[in-house]
């Protein structure tokens, strides 16, 4: 077994942090060992500017990761990414998630005029919003606000940062939004 290139699979599997005693559970193989190995594995992917990974250490527990000097083309490509993958309808949607949030799912086809059941379950699929309570009305509906995932994709670190409704331009510069 050549035991970098197993180490490098399992991180780059994982994408979270794995401890030294989940990998040794794993190789069946002594701490020490993988700790050496992963030790000498930092150096060599941190030292090589060519590379655009890097080994880092959390106490007992090692991550593969990006270079930070790479995070403007990765954010851009999360952005895009985001963006392709989410249909008009879902960005109507999450958009008054967003702005409305806590909301309901009929407060939310009340302003799209039509129904969204799909459209909301793709958004929790990708873990842009998530239910956040029940409403104490009968049939008891589901109340949605978005998720940290959702700020973290579109590049904010709080919904106060969202850009204010009466700034935002339709596409022919006027300033009016359609209803």
């Amino acid at each position: 077994m050549n035991i970098k290139s197993v180490l490098e699979s399992l991180m780059f599997a994982w994408g979270e942090p794995l401890s030294i005693n989940e990998i040794s559970k794993i190789l069946n193989m002594p701490a020490h060992s993988i700790t050496f190995t992963l030790d000498e594995m930092i150096s060599e992917f941190n030292d090589d500017e060519d590379r655009g990974l890097i080994i880092q250490k959390f106490g007992d527990s090692y991550q593969l990761t990006t270079k930070k000097d790479n995070y403007e083309y990765i954010q851009n490509l999360l952005e895009t990414t985001v963006n392709k993958s989410l249909s008009t309808a879902a960005m109507e949607t999450l958009s008054i998630i967003a702005y409305k949030q806590p909301v309901t799912k009929v407060e939310i086809e009340r302003i799209r005029g039509v129904k969204c059941s799909q459209v909301v379950k793709g958004l929790i699929d990708k873990g842009l919003i998530k239910e956040v309570g029940r409403l104490d009305k009968p049939g008891r509906p589901v109340i949605f606000a978005t998720t940290d995932e959702f700020l973290r994709h579109f590049g904010l670190s709080s919904i106060g940062e969202l850009p204010n409704i009466g700034d935002i331009q339709d596409d022919k510069g006027t300033g009016e939004l359609s209803s």
